[in-house]
């Protein structure tokens, strides 16, 4: 087995403690206890004799006697944001309760805490610290225990609070998940195939009703800054910045604010899912998707603020604004009328030639309705829905382009003796209102309108390039060979934008200053560039001469020998 070592035999020395010399037993080479005291962390120490020499501490350091006794002096290394004064610091020294806000650097001496560690728990001495000189930052901030406890305090309710907040949105969407599989099961159980249809439904002709094509995911609810509810009411909204769930949150603010779920009693989960539905069923063009119905919604909600339309019309009839405003478009296959009718497509087809698309839109949006889920007017009377389906009908039919001198015309007959408590002059302009907010992108600042420029273009051009490829006519706007964008906007924001919103300005001239001066100075911000277009487009024969004569006389140079 072996005997032990000597080294591992206790070691007796003898330290000046304050003046008075004491006895001490140690065994040195063995680490016993974890340190973790904050007092012995980060300590260097080192024992000096009275002559004045380094002793070093390990297992084979001699002994002395009580004539030639050791004094202890532990220098300490400061590496910490926040410390007191040399003062303080000496009257922190005596204890070992240091503030845990003060972390000290570990060195490497484990051996040396040991000692300390023994020697203050196991013969209860204290002794004094030299320090040396280091630099103190911030003293004014150090160990002001209490400070630091209020704040910690604090910080823990601050997080309870946003754990309780996170654990409810959770349990929201938990229970919102679970109805939305019995909703996936329930839409399974029903079946059904699908007829030969460019849409996203079958339209059977047993009366069944049609379910969406995709499932319906759940979303989490955000919390909008006042900033953003602020933002919301005005036409410079940015409609670019919001993701898919964001704008679906805002809208469902906006029922809520505009208390369409009190007047109709809607269930808020239903709200929820009604949303999420008409999301789902906006195909991805690239001008006639979601963003375009949020950005469309918007803008009514923000007309509804700007033309203080609360005081004016009925909680029915923002409702029916704002539900034609978010279904308007639904389902859009991102070719227009023109090319439905002229292709005889089904759409066309079914609808005799008579706005196949706005027809279509307002179908899906019924037969999104028509689920029990998604009913958001399930609670109200049933003669009453047969007034805002037909309402909300008249809105989306409304925006069929090919009407727009019909319904513009009929306004300028009523606007100066307008009469909101006339049915007819309401309905009037309920459908002048939805036709601007349809397309009122130029309204917004050009950084947020000039884009919708680019979307529209792009799909106006997958069309055209379609029908040159079916051998149906082309539109000269929509042609990618003769269009440009300023020739694009200049003459839509002079002949259909400004005189529509001039003359709703006529009973509200609020919004002159938000939405029909921004309307002039894009058509000029349109006709400077399509000035530089056509001085570029005289310079380019010239600039094509100048280039050919430069090439001519290069060659002939190089011929020549001569060195340019």
């Amino acid at each position: 087995m072996g005997s032990s070592s000597s080294s591992y035999a206790p070691k007796t020395i003898y330290l000046d403690v304050d003046g008075k010399v004491q006895k001490v037993s140690l065994i040195l080479n063995i680490c016993i206890i974890n340190i973790t005291d904050p007092f012995f962390i980060g300590l260097t120490q080192n024992l000096y004799p009275v002559s004045g020499a380094l002793v070093s501490i390990d297992p084979t350091m001699p002994t002395n006697s009580p004539k030639y006794w050791w004094r202890l002096v532990a220098k300490q290394i400061v590496d910490m944001q926040t410390v007191g004064t040399l003062k303080q610091l000496k009257q922190c020294a005596l204890y070992t309760d240091l503030p845990t806000g003060c972390i000290y650097r570990l060195r490497r001496q484990l051996m040396l805490a040991c000692f300390l560690y023994f020697f203050v728990r196991l013969y209860h001495l204290t002794f004094s610290i030299k320090f040396s000189y280091c630099h103190l930052p911030f003293p004014h901030r150090a160990f002001r225990i209490n400070e630091l406890k209020t704040e910690v305090t604090n910080r823990i309710a601050m997080l309870e609070k946003r754990v309780e907040l996170e654990g409810l949105k959770v349990v929201e969407i938990e229970k919102c998940k679970n109805e939305l599989k019995k909703l996936r099961d329930e839409m399974t159980s029903r079946g059904g195939g699908r007829v030969n249809c460019p849409c996203k439904y079958n339209f059977s002709d047993d009366g069944k009703k049609v379910t969406p094509r995709r499932d319906v995911p759940s979303y989490p609810k955000y919390t909008l800054s006042q900033e953003t509810i602020e933002a919301l009411k005005k036409p410079t909204f940015d409609v670019w910045h919001w993701e898919h769930n964001e704008m679906l949150s805002c809208l469902e603010y906006m029922y809520h604010d505009l208390g369409l779920v009190k007047e109709f009693n809607m269930n808020p989960i239903t709200l929820k899912r009604w949303l999420l539905a008409v999301q789902e069923n906006y195909r991805n063009n690239p001008f006639h998707n979601f963003r375009h119905c949020f950005c469309v919604s918007q803008m009514m909600y923000g007309m509804i603020h700007l033309c203080n339309l609360q005081e004016k019309l009925t909680l029915t009839d923002m409702g029916i604004l704002m539900t034609a405003a978010v279904c308007h478009d639904l389902d859009h296959p991102g070719y227009n009328n023109t090319y439905q009718i002229n292709a005889r497509t089904e759409l066309a087809v079914r609808y005799n030639d008579i706005s196949p698309l706005e027809n279509h839109h307002c179908a899906v949006a019924f037969q999104i309705l028509s689920l029990p889920e998604c009913n958001i007017f399930a609670n109200v009377d049933p003669e009453a829905f047969k007034q805002i389906r037909k309402a909300i009908i008249a809105l989306i039919l409304a925006t069929d382009m090919a009407r727009h001198g019909e319904i513009l015309e009929a306004f300028k007959q009523k606007v100066d003796n307008f009469d909101f408590t006339n049915e007819e002059h309401v309905t009037c302009l309920k459908m002048l209102l939805i036709k601007c907010c349809d397309i009122s992108n130029e309204v917004r600042p050009t950084e947020v309108a000039e884009p919708w420029v680019d979307c529209l273009l792009e799909e106006y051009f997958m069309q055209s390039d379609r029908e040159k490829s079916e051998g149906l006519p082309v539109a000269p706007f929509m042609d990618r060979d003769k269009v440009t964008k300023p020739t694009a906007q200049i003459g839509f924001i002079k002949f259909v934008l400004i005189p529509m919103f001039e003359t709703v300005m006529k009973l509200f001239p609020q919004i002159e200053e938000l939405m029909v001066q921004p309307l002039r100075d894009s058509r000029d911000h349109y006709e400077e560039l399509k000035q530089i277009d056509d001085a570029m487009t005289e310079v380019k024969p010239i600039l094509s001469l100048l280039l050919s004569i430069y090439l001519v006389l290069i060659s002939f140079f190089y011929k020549q020998n001569f060195i340019l």
